[in-house]
């Protein structure tokens, strides 16, 4: 069992408001678990993409989309998901995160046939994890231990369909064009010596 209740004060306060405790005692009772399904799994690995949302040590939030080609996200057992980070643009708003403050969620969406699952737990992210080398194009490699695994109401999902995966996307014996804000003035002198472009190959 879960130590800390899944409904804290101000989530109660609101469900008497709307007379929703027992339906909300009720989904917790039947849909919220803490290891991962085999229908589970089938369904994380076959996403292009999720939402991470995030806290800073002050409880600051942050929420980011992270996407990639179907099976970037793996469940690795029944409490573990990983997932390759790869280059963006060095903010590292997320991973800073969770390097403070481990608590994340994540939403997963299927915008095609709606439907939506909600993974809640710690995060820990690592440039030498053995599960890097099967992520081209990694720079490090995030895994969540789950702590509460539930399905979410999808009928708000507005009907879309993924028309091509991003041409940025790693994958294997794939070399990713640079992305163009990489070569802009403004940029340019504080790329780290590795994406800095010479103007003579530009």
């Amino acid at each position: 069992m879960i130590d800390d209740p899944l409904y804290h004060d101000g989530m109660r306060r609101l469900q008497d408001v709307r007379d929703t405790r027992a339906i909300a005692d009720r989904l917790a009772q039947v849909t919220v678990r803490t290891a991962f399904t085999d229908e589970d799994r089938a369904f994380i690995e076959s996403r292009p993409m999720f939402f991470v949302a995030t806290a800073d040590e002050r409880g600051r939030p942050d929420c980011s989309y992270k996407g990639g080609l179907p099976g970037f996200v793996r469940v690795v057992d029944d409490r573990t998901i990983a997932f390759p980070d790869y280059d963006g643009n060095g903010m590292y708003r997320s991973w800073g995160n969770v390097v403070v403050n481990p608590h994340v969620g994540l939403l997963f969406p299927d915008f095609e046939r709606p439907r939506r699952l909600r993974v809640n737990g710690t995060a820990s992210i690592s440039a030498d994890d053995p599960l890097r080398a099967d992520f081209p194009g990694s720079v490090f490699v995030v895994r969540v231990t789950a702590t509460r695994i539930f399905p979410n109401c999808p009928r708000y999902l507005h009907r879309m369909q993924l028309v091509e995966p991003s041409v940025y996307s790693p994958r294997p014996d794939y070399e990713p064009p640079v992305p163009a804000w990489k070569t802009f003035e403004a940029f340019r002198d504080a790329l780290p010596a590795r994406d800095r472009i010479d103007d003579a190959t530009r």
